[in-house]
């Protein structure tokens, strides 16, 4: 009797860590992921700025600027662009 209580309680306990893992796992995967994207964004504003100053097309590499680029993707790059020069 012993034995089987004590397989139901690795069972429960297994089962709950299984389950707290997945319900941790969406945060930490959106922080990841926006991490990632900052970074890259971060990376395409600073080509823009090294390809794009020998004919003036320059935005700032402030964090700002990298977290809407890595929101947005590409279309935030536009977006930028965009402000650049209506503003």
């Amino acid at each position: 009797m012993e034995t089987l209580s004590l397989v139901i309680t690795i069972a429960a306990i297994v089962l709950g860590v299984i389950l707290l893992l997945r319900i941790l796992a969406k945060p930490f995967r959106f922080i990841f992921k926006l991490l990632l994207n900052t970074a890259l964004g971060f990376a395409l504003l600073w080509i823009i700025n090294f390809f794009g100053g020998e004919i003036g097309l320059t935005l700032s590499l402030s964090l700002v600027n990298a977290l809407v680029v890595g929101f947005l993707g590409i279309p935030g790059v536009l977006l930028l662009l965009a402000i650049h020069f209506f503003l």
